[in-house]
C-alpha cells in the first residue's frame, strides 16, 4: 500500500499519467402507486412496493495531477 501511495507524490509527467478509476452501480426503481398525501402532524405515506427499472453502472476516471475527470454511465433495462 505504501508503494501505491508514493505514486501520488510524484511530479506531473504527461507521458506517465496517474489515473484513478472507481465504479459503482445503482438500482433504478419506480413507484407502483402515488404516495398518500400528508395530514397535519404526519408525513406522506409511501408503499413499500416498487418496480425495478434496471441498473445504472457509474464509472469515474480521474487524473488528479492534471485536474481532469471523466464520468461514464451505462444503463441496463430489465423486462
Amino acid at each position: 500500500m505504501e508503494d501505491v501511495l508514493e505514486v501520488y507524490k510524484l511530479p506531473y509527467d504527461p507521458l506517465r499519467p496517474v489515473v484513478c478509476l472507481d465504479e459503482t452501480n445503482r438500482q433504478l426503481i419506480g413507484e407502483t402507486a402515488a404516495p398518500l398525501p400528508s395530514k397535519p402532524g404526519s408525513s406522506k405515506k409511501y408503499d413499500y412496493e416498487y418496480v425495478r427499472n434496471g441498473v445504472a453502472d457509474i464509472f469515474m476516471m480521474f487524473e488528479p495531477l492534471a485536474a481532469r475527470r471523466y464520468t461514464a454511465v451505462t444503463y441496463a433495462r430489465f423486462g
